[in-house]
C-alpha cells in the first residue's frame, strides 16, 4: 500500500508541472476567444455605432477616470486593457481608449497598497512595506499627469502606435488580400467564438450584443484570475531567483527582472505582491524595489498584445495600436522620468513621505485608498458631466 502511494505520489509530482502548463496554454486560448466574442458583441449592441453609445465619453478625462476606477475595481489592468482591445475591436473610438488605458496604469497600482496592510502591525515593517508599494502608485500618477496633457496636445503616443500597428501588421489593412483567412489565431478560437455566438442567437438585436460582450468579460475576468493563481504556484520559486540575483545589480536590470516576472506570471499585481513583502521585512530596499515595479508596467502589456492577435479584419490595426500604445506609455513615461533627475526622485519621496504619515496614523491607509482611487475619479466625472 506505502509502495503504491509513492508510486501515485511520484507520478503526480511528476505530471503536475505539465498539467498546469496545458491549462494555462487553454486559458490563453480562451482569453483570445473572450476577447473576440467582445469584439462581436459590441459590433451587434452598437449595430455599428460605436461612436455615438460613447458619445457620453468625449471628454478623455472621463475616460482617464473610466479607467482608473474600472481597474481598480476589477484589480487587474491586463484584464481593462485586455477589455479595451476588444472594445476597439468594435468600434470604440481610439481618441477614448487612450485616457481609459492611461487610467489603467493608476487602477492597478491599488493592488500593492493593499498588500502592504499585512505588515500593518508593526510599525516600521508597515512604513517600509506602504512607501514600497506606494512608490508604485506615485509613479504611476505623476506618468499620467505629465503625458496625460502632452498626448491631449500632440498625440506622440497615438501617432507612433498607429506608424507601428501599420508597419507591423500592414497586410491587415490590404484591400486586395483577405488576410483572415490565413490567421491562425482566428482559424484557431473559431469553434469557442462560433458556438457562443450560436448559443446567444436565440435573442437578437442590441440584447444579444449586451449578452456577448457579458460573455466574453466574464471568460477575460476568470482567464485573468486563473492562469496568475497557477503561474504564480508554477514561477513563484523562479521568480524570487530572479529577483535575489538581478534585482540589486542596478535600475536597468531591476527593470528587466520586473519585466521578465511579470510576463512570467501575466500580473503586475502579483508582482508587486510578491516584492511588497520583501521590502516589509528588509530584504529589499526602496532603491531595489522602485525599478522592479516599474518593469512590471512594462511586462503587463503582454496581455494585451496577445489579445490583439485575435482581431481580424480591419478594425484589427486598431487593436492592436492600443495594445502597442500601453507598452509605449510605459515606455516613455520611464524613459522621461528616470532621465530627469529630479522628477526621478518624485515618487520614492512622496512615497516615503506618506509612509511616515501612515505610520503615525493607520487610517490614512483607508482614506488614501478611498479618495485616490475612488473618490476623486467618481468626483471629476461627476464635474466632467456636468460642465463638459
Amino acid at each position: 500500500m506505502e509502495t503504491a502511494r509513492k508510486v501515485i505520489t511520484g507520478k503526480s509530482e511528476q505530471y503536475g508541472p505539465a498539467l498546469k502548463w496545458a491549462s494555462v496554454v487553454a486559458l490563453v486560448y480562451l482569453l483570445l476567444a473572450a476577447v473576440s466574442i467582445i469584439g462581436n458583441g459590441f459590433g451587434i449592441a452598437t449595430g455599428g455605432a460605436a461612436a455615438q453609445l460613447f458619445a457620453f465619453a468625449t471628454n478623455p478625462l472621463i475616460a482617464l477616470m473610466i479607467g482608473v476606477v474600472a481597474t481598480a475595481a476589477i484589480q487587474s489592468s491586463s484584464t481593462v486593457t485586455s477589455i479595451i482591445v476588444g472594445l476597439v475591436a468594435g468600434g470604440l473610438p481610439i481618441s477614448m481608449a487612450i485616457p481609459m488605458v492611461m487610467g489603467a496604469n493608476i487602477g492597478t497600482s491599488l493592488t500593492s497598497t493593499i498588500v502592504s496592510l499585512g505588515h500593518v502591525r508593526d510599525g516600521e515593517e508597515f512604513k517600509r512595506a506602504f512607501s514600497a508599494a506606494t512608490v508604485h502608485d506615485s509613479f504611476n500618477v505623476l506618468a499620467v499627469l505629465l503625458l496625460f496633457p502632452i498626448e491631449l496636445l500632440f498625440h506622440p503616443l497615438e501617432n507612433a502606435s498607429l506608424w507601428l500597428a501599420g508597419f507591423f501588421a500592414a497586410e491587415v489593412v490590404s484591400a486586395d488580400v483577405d488576410v483572415s483567412s490565413f490567421n491562425l489565431i482566428s482559424f484557431a478560437i473559431a469553434p469557442v467564438v462560433n458556438l457562443v455566438m450560436w448559443s446567444s442567437s436565440i435573442i437578437q438585436g442590441i440584447w444579444q450584443g449586451i449578452i456577448l460582450i457579458i460573455i466574453g468579460v466574464g471568460m477575460i475576468l476568470f482567464v485573468v484570475h486563473t492562469i496568475g493563481k497557477i503561474l504564480k504556484r508554477l514561477m513563484t520559486g523562479r521568480a524570487l531567483e530572479i529577483m535575489n540575483t538581478a534585482v540589486g545589480r542596478g535600475p536597468i536590470s531591476g527593470i528587466g527582472a520586473g519585466s521578465l516576472v511579470t510576463i512570467l506570471v501575466q500580473s503586475s499585481s502579483t508582482t508587486t505582491a510578491l516584492i511588497v513583502p520583501m521590502a516589509g521585512s528588509g530584504v529589499m530596499t526602496m532603491k531595489q524595489v522602485y525599478p522592479f515595479t516599474l518593469g512590471g508596467n512594462i511586462g503587463t502589456t503582454v496581455t494585451a498584445m496577445l489579445a490583439a492577435t485575435a482581431i481580424t479584419g480591419p478594425m484589427a490595426i486598431l487593436a492592436f495600436q492600443i495594445a502597442l500604445l500601453h507598452l509605449l506609455f510605459n515606455l516613455f513615461a520611464i524613459l522621461l522620468i528616470f532621465s530627469i533627475p529630479l522628477l526621478r526622485n518624485i515618487p520614492p519621496t512622496v512615497a516615503e513621505k506618506m509612509a511616515e504619515i501612515t505610520q503615525k496614523n493607520k487610517f490614512f491607509v483607508g482614506a488614501y485608498i478611498l479618495t485616490v482611487f475612488f473618490l476623486v475619479p467618481l468626483l471629476v466625472l461627476g464635474v466632467s458631466e456636468l460642465f463638459f
